[in-house]
């Protein structure tokens, strides 16, 4: 689910981030524009995420810096979030709390 929340675009993920299933996701954001806004990824559905979930995500911070604009994640489960930690990529993303996310 993809919606429209003052100056972010808000992105609701469900299901794995592995290698079959991130095209999906890659495909939705590409044809957003994001110049200058906030991508924000509810990623609270999201069980599993193996390296190509990981390296999307990296993909759209490096897409939204180059274009001014900022990757944020919420939701983050504990396989997810563990991935970022042991990869230390953690600390490329503001990782937000559900209530903080959404108004």
């Amino acid at each position: 689910m993809t919606q429209q929340v003052a100056d972010r675009m808000v992105i609701t993920v469900r299901g794995e981030m592995a290698l079959y299933t991130c095209t999906d996701l890659a495909e939705a954001a590409a044809v957003i524009p994001l110049g200058g806004k906030t991508l924000h990824l509810d990623l609270s559905g999201v069980p599993f995420m193996d390296s190509s979930g990981l390296n999307l995500l990296i993909q759209l911070r490096r897409r939204l810096h180059a274009e001014s604009g900022h990757l944020a994640l919420s939701g983050l489960q504990s396989q997810p979030s563990r991935l970022l930690e042991i990869t230390e990529a953690y600390d490329l993303f503001t990782v937000e709390t559900a209530a903080a996310a959404l108004p």
